[in-house]
Formats: C-alpha cells, sequence, structure tokens
C-alpha cells in the first residue's frame, strides 16, 4: 500500500484536510472521502466531462487530476456551485428546455455553462456547441442543452 498524502484545501468554501493515496484521482476524492457524488465518472480518460470540477477557477476533469494535486486549492462542485445559487438561472434553463434528461452529464454541463455564462459574451449556437464539446449527453442529442445556454445568455443581454 501507498504511503498516504497530507492534503489541505478549500473545497465549496470549507477548508477541509485530509490523508489521500498518491494515485487517488480528485473525483474519487470528492465522491468516496467527501460524500460529493455530484461529479460522475463516466469515461475515467478526461474525455466526457462528467467528473468536471473548478479547480482555483478553472473547470477541470476531475478523473483527470490527482487529488494529492488539489493540496491548497479552491475546488468548487456543483453541489457549491448550487448551494451559492450561481447556477440557478441555467438550472430553471436547463428544465424549461428540457435539456436533462437521465441526469448524468448535468453537473458538467452546467459547470461548463456557468462558465460560458460567466464570460458575458453572446455566442452564436454554433460556438455555444463548441465550448460544450468536451460534454458527452447520450440522451438530449444537445439541441436542448444549446436551446438552455443560449436562453440564459439572451437573458443577460437584456439585463446589460
Amino acid at each position: 500500500m501507498a504511503e498516504m498524502l497530507p492534503i489541505k484545501l478549500t473545497v465549496n468554501g470549507a477548508v477541509v484536510s485530509k490523508l489521500v493515496d498518491p494515485r487517488q484521482h480528485l473525483t474519487d476524492f470528492l465522491r468516496i472521502d467527501l460524500g460529493l457524488t455530484g461529479s460522475h465518472l463516466g469515461c475515467e480518460h478526461g474525455v466526457c466531462g462528467a467528473c468536471s470540477v473548478r479547480v482555483n477557477g478553472q473547470v477541470i476533469r476531475g478523473c483527470l487530476m490527482l487529488a494529492s494535486q488539489t493540496d491548497g486549492a479552491d475546488v468548487q462542485t456543483i453541489e457549491g456551485i448550487f448551494e451559492a445559487g450561481e447556477a440557478a438561472e441555467l438550472i430553471a434553463a436547463f428544465v424549461a428546455r428540457n435539456a436533462l434528461q437521465c441526469g448524468f452529464c448535468t453537473p458538467g454541463m452546467l459547470l461548463t455553462a456557468a462558465e460560458i455564462v460567466a464570460e458575458g459574451k453572446l455566442l452564436d449556437r454554433q460556438e455555444i456547441r463548441n465550448e460544450l464539446s468536451g460534454n458527452i449527453c447520450r440522451c438530449t442529442g444537445y439541441q436542448s442543452i444549446i436551446d438552455a445556454v443560449e436562453m440564459v445568455l439572451l437573458e443577460k443581454l437584456k439585463e446589460a
């Protein structure tokens, strides 16, 4: 058994100190050690986006980062984004446009969509599709997801 490594990080605003296996990836750490099951394991190769989380403000694939690499980092999961109300408009738009079906990809889609909305640029449908392209959805056909993101972007434009 590998020697455990101490890490101290902030997860959804709370300081966490734990010992982790040096080979444990971030998604397993969040799911198993912290009980934050919103990030899903799909491909475990960084292709599907279901494991997406924010590390120091940037959306990354949690299956490609080791938990030990987050020592000193600020990590936000979909649970933290939800609790902060940051994705409230996106969640409402996803519901209104029927952009979620099985829900497996939804946390990664919402994190990526929140990043798009935060940039404050009005994107056309193809640009939204390109921005979301790192997130695989097997249920929706993507049109409703693009509709939902476009809906929020247009609302933000009206508010500005």
